[in-house]
């Protein structure tokens, strides 16, 4: 492991998703302001913050645990964003470019979790 969270490349793509999310979600109509553009700030918020959490914590399995936890919020954001594209909040490119580096972000905590139990 590196010296810090900071190194892990997992969670550096989970802050770029969060900043690609604030910047996708000022764009929603105000009345999202306290429903769906809250809910996908959070959730992208909550996936690098797991990460690095966990990164802290005392032990492995910890660790693993918060990782896991990091899933969860990503999944939510997956989900949102289908729900954003549908309502036609968002343009296809902008969508696909977050649904795909979210979906980057699942494959890499998944092979991370998995190296950790090893």
């Amino acid at each position: 492991m590196g010296a810090s969270f900071k190194d892990l490349v997992v969670w550096q793509k989970a802050v770029e998703l969060s900043s690609k999310i604030y910047r996708l979600t000022a764009s929603f109509p105000a009345s999202e302001q306290f429903g769906l553009t809250n809910q996908m700030r959070r959730a992208s918020v909550s996936v690098a913050s797991n990460i690095a959490e966990g990164y802290g914590r005392s032990t492995r399995g910890e660790y693993v645990l918060f990782l896991g936890h990091a899933r969860g919020p990503n999944c939510e954001l997956q989900t949102q964003l289908a729900i954003a594209n549908t309502l036609g909040f968002c343009n296809n490119e902008t969508h696909e470019s977050a649904e795909k580096l979210s979906a980057e972000i699942s494959r890499m905590l998944n092979a991370l979790m998995n190296k950790l139990k090893a």
